[in-house]
């Protein structure tokens, strides 16, 4: 049943719904109609009897002669046990109903045809206890009411049938320029957008929001094809200068240049590793897949990673004293710390210098060199994939495009923010900041 709930189109649905939901309401107040109906009838009935009962009672009370009976009403007077005394037969009422006429409380009698009765107790002159009661017909009371209420179940029905169906072709006059969306939506070539709708409705918010939609699809499609096609090349320039040395080595052995070509091999396929370890990190921060945070401690982290950095170009590390922690995770931390030190080293003139700053809910690290620094108009791009300034195209440097694109994207996992500006020293400086585990 829910499959086949499920197949119907929207219009159906909410047509359906409607109806049903309808068709409740309108039994619903068929039945307060019907029962109101009754209720009106006795009322009606209640009112022609009311007069004719009370000059009765005021007749029997003084003693006089009662007025001609009323055309349908039906006056009798009985004794307290319900026996008459006014000279005609037996009434059909019982003990039960008369106790009921006696105490004021009207009474319907069942029979063909119903009657309904009122009545109560009077003083006659001679002290005497008399029961006055009075009667009308409820003429065809139960086929009324019975007939009514087919009658208005019948119409709810009808009732409830046709809102569905005005429901239905409301729905299909509205859902047309949706239709007609999606008609455009399967030809649409790739870069165009939906027209958007001149009213400025729900519609076309929608259309807004599709188009927002397609264009980051757009922008994404082609983020990743410059990926691919990056990454492609990347991987294929050691690929290549690893089967070329080999392809030599194996056509010209030299024992004498065996060493030398084994060395060259190794620092390719070293290459290749770094850059194939760094597109997995992309891949999976791309994925969301990142480590449960944790504090790390990040002077300590800077310290292990000055000692990987080996000899060379000397750092001047600052710190405050106690512990400086992050909420990263310290893989991430590591990877982070390597990739800036390589790039600071690589383009520092004399030294680098590394601080470390608390700043509120937050812990700034910068990474200043002395080197050339970086141009106004490169900053926004530094961070992307496999760019690489102007000047360091023949890639001398050694570097893939990828360190400084994994400093931002495990540093913005984590809520944080990198940029680069103008270093006191004189090249460029890099701002990290994490956030401070509490």
């Amino acid at each position: 049943m829910k499959g086949w709930w499920l197949r119907r189109s929207l219009a159906f649905r909410v047509s359906l719904v409607v109806a049903f939901g309808s068709l409740a309401l309108l039994l619903v107040l068929v039945l307060l109609s019907g029962s109101l109906l009754g209720t009106l009838t006795i009322n009606a009935a209640d009112e022609a009897i009311a007069p004719r009962l009370g000059a009765a009672r005021s007749a029997v009370a003084h003693g006089s002669a009662m007025a001609p009976p009323s055309p349908g009403v039906t006056v009798r007077v009985l004794d307290t046990a319900g026996g008459p005394v006014d000279g005609g037969a037996r009434t059909p009422l019982d003990r039960h109903e008369l106790d009921a006429l006696k105490a004021g409380v009207p009474v319907n009698e069942n029979g063909e045809p119903m009657l309904r009765w009122l009545g109560g107790v009077v003083t006659a002159p001679d002290g005497a206890q008399r029961l006055v009661a009075a009667a009308v017909p409820l003429t065809g009371y139960g086929y009324l009411v019975h007939t009514a209420r087919q009658w208005m179940i019948g119409g709810a029905v009808l009732g409830a049938a046709g809102v569905g169906v005005l429901c239905w072709l409301a729905i299909r006059f509205v859902l047309r320029p949706i239709r007609k969306m999606r008609a455009a939506a399967r030809e649409l070539p790739t870069g165009q957008r939906l027209p958007e709708p001149v009213a400025h409705d729900e519609l076309h918010e929608l259309t807004a929001a599709l188009n927002g939609l397609l264009q980051r699809r757009d922008e994404a499609t082609a983020r990743l094809q410059r990926f691919t096609g990056d990454a492609a090349h990347e991987l294929r320039s050691p690929v290549t200068a690893i089967r070329a040395q080999a392809e030599v080595a194996v056509l010209h052995p030299d024992p004498e240049a065996a060493q030398e070509v084994l060395a060259e091999i190794e620092a390719e396929a070293q290459r290749l590793s770094t850059l194939v370890e760094d597109l997995l990190v992309l891949a999976r921060s791309d994925a969301g897949r990142i480590a449960q945070a944790q504090a790390v401690d990040l002077a300590f982290a800077v310290h292990a990673a000055i000692e990987r950095l080996g000899a060379g170009t000397p750092v001047w590390f600052e710190a405050p004293a106690g512990e400086c922690s992050v909420l990263s995770a310290a893989p991430e931390v590591k990877v982070v710390l390597d990739n800036l030190l390589r790039n600071a080293r690589r383009y520092a003139h004399a030294h680098i210098r590394v601080s470390v700053l608390p700043s509120g809910r937050s812990v700034r690290l910068l990474v200043d060199d002395d080197g050339p620094g970086i141009a106004a108009e490169h900053r926004a791009k530094v961070f992307d994939r496999f760019y690489r300034l102007a000047d360091d195209r023949a890639r001398d440097s050694g570097g893939s495009g990828l360190g400084l694109a994994l400093v931002a994207e495990l540093v913005r996992a984590r809520r944080g923010s990198v940029r680069v500006a103008d270093s006191p020293e004189g090249g460029a400086r890099f701002d990290i900041r994490w956030p401070a585990a509490r």
